[in-house]
């Protein structure tokens, strides 16, 4: 029988998407990737597969769970399979020099963006950023990995000399433009089906490890979805939420066949929009939801059923 097969690397990643499914009462198998092998000479089994594989993964200790998958989706979409967020998703969503890329491709305006190897490469960036604050982050990342502020070069000297560096997993450092809003917020905007769902107001003012999941915090070593809110009202529903750059944002996504995402901009106090960040294995928050009536997973779980249907009628248990 057909079902709906979706892949991660973390159990907590999947719990209420898979409480969603069987409220819905579509079949489902559970694909957990953190390792295994693909037989490359077997077809694989029917049904659709939706990939919730994570940037971060390397940090609960799954290092190559991305690699794995990438070779699972691949022969998937070799033998025409119905796959939701598939290698092309992946691809971006492992490395936000592509997904910077893509996005001004479309015409959305991002920051300025340097990426580096090597520490000495990432001083000499820094002299592009002379006289103005910048950051630097992970190229696979995720959570916020290897977020941090700087206002000189010789603070970010410290740093990278220092014993606080973090060396990303892939080696890529990104220097980018620090875009100071006049409010401490961002702006993420979630899609499913590739279709623009709701905004959600971050509040930044604790810091830059914005996941929507209800168990992240900026102490956790891991970023899973749990059942209780770590900060409640840092996220906020934006009812009514209306700007031109959705539209250009869902033709990125469908130009890169991705159903499922969550995207992030803000504001500097001009009002010029910057974009930064796509994510494919987007989460939501369940205390805003529940002030917004909306619910994220429920949303995805009808989509997947509604693609089920599409490759196998009548598929309900």
């Amino acid at each position: 029988m057909s079902k709906i097969y979706v892949m991660h690397e973390h159990n907590e990643w999947t719990d209420h998407l898979i409480k969603r499914l069987e409220e819905l009462n579509l079949p489902y198998e559970d694909w957990l990737l953190d390792s295994g092998t693909i037989d490359l000479t077997s077809p694989p089994p029917e049904g659709i597969f939706y990939s919730r594989m994570s940037a971060s993964a390397h940090t609960r200790g799954n290092r190559y769970a991305p690699e794995l998958a990438n070779g699972v989706l691949a022969w998937l979409e070799h033998h025409g399979r119905t796959v939701i967020n598939g290698t092309r998703a992946l691809q971006l969503e492992v490395s936000k020099v592509l997904q910077d890329l893509e996005l001004e491709k479309h015409g959305i305006k991002t920051p300025k963006t340097i990426a580096a190897v090597g520490k000495d490469n990432i001083l000499t960036a820094a002299k592009k950023f002379a006289g103005r604050k910048f950051i630097t982050k992970h190229n696979r990342a995720g959570k916020g990995l290897g977020v941090q502020l700087f206002s000189s070069e010789d603070a970010l000297r410290d740093y990278v000399e220092g014993d606080d560096f973090e060396e990303p997993i892939d080696g890529v450092t990104l220097l980018q433009d620090y875009i100071e809003a006049p409010e401490p917020y961002i702006t993420r905007c979630e899609f499913v089906g590739g279709k623009f769902m709701y905004a959600v107001r971050v509040d930044t003012s604790d810091g830059f490890e914005l996941c929507p999941a209800d168990a992240c915090s900026i102490e956790d070593q891991f970023c899973a979805v749990g059942e209780e809110s770590s900060t409640p009202g840092k996220f906020q529903i934006q009812e009514g939420f209306n700007d031109p750059i959705i539209e250009k944002y869902e033709r990125v996504l469908a130009a890169n066949e991705i159903k499922v995402a969550g995207i992030e901009f803000i504001q500097d106090k001009d009002g010029t929009l910057y974009t930064y960040d796509i994510n494919t294995n987007t989460n939501y928050n369940s205390d805003a939801e529940s002030a917004s009536g909306t619910y994220g997973m429920l949303e995805v779980a009808k989509y997947l059923g509604k693609e089920l249907e599409k490759v196998s009628p009548l598929v309900h248990v």
